[in-house]
């Protein structure tokens, strides 16, 4: 079958899709984007997270059939997905301070704002060229990578979070990410790194 579908803000086709194959696989082998990780590809560690249409998914749990006409961002278009969100207010932060179309919708972004949202079509393929977002430069300024294989998932999971509630508490954050494994790190530095993007969010306001 064919599916088409937006990703990171340019429409894609993808060919020959069969009935049981993953969005994680398309976007990975179909359409290049290796960014989402193929770990255990049961739903269980989250390294494969996207937003589909503003929701936090497993795409390894998602039928590629599935994303016929719908939006999906991979940390590719993540900061570009920041940068909109911060210029057009769509899903927005709630929590102190903030304001926006998401609060108290799942995943902190209505299905309308997602579907209104479009990247720049020449950032969409790598994330590079682009200037990254706040959760993105927390995680290298407090040393929250290490062999980085759970950090896309978990860019896009703490993202989420954080456009959801602006000032979020440590046990929203392990709440918020308690699907998300690291075999690396320990979760401390991934801890102050959600924590140092949502103090430089709080800043900003």
């Amino acid at each position: 079958m064919r599916v088409n579908f937006t990703v990171n803000g340019r429409q894609q086709e993808a060919d020959d899709v069969w009935e049981g194959e993953s969005l994680l696989y398309v976007l990975r082998e179909r359409l290049g984007l290796p960014g989402s990780k193929n770990a255990c590809e049961q739903g269980e560690c989250g390294s494969c997270t996207v937003r589909l249409d503003g929701v936090p998914v497993c795409s390894c749990l998602v039928a590629a059939g599935q994303v016929e006409g719908r939006d999906v961002v991979t940390v590719e278009g993540l900061a570009d997905f920041a940068k909109q969100r911060e210029e057009h207010g769509h899903g927005g932060a709630c929590g102190s301070g903030g304001s926006g179309g998401g609060c108290g919708a799942k995943g902190g972004v209505t299905l309308d704002a997602a579907k209104r949202w479009q990247a720049r079509p020449g950032d969409s393929q790598t994330g590079e060229g682009v200037e990254l977002s706040a959760i993105q430069q927390a995680f290298i300024d407090a040393g929250a990578v290490q062999c980085g294989f759970c950090t896309p998932g978990l860019l896009v999971q703490a993202d989420a979070l954080l456009e959801e509630n602006s000032s979020p508490s440590d046990q929203d954050i392990r709440e918020a990410l308690s699907g998300n494994l690291c075999r690396c790190t320990g979760y401390e530095k991934i801890l102050d790194a959600v924590r140092l993007a949502a103090a430089r969010q709080s800043e900003a306001v």
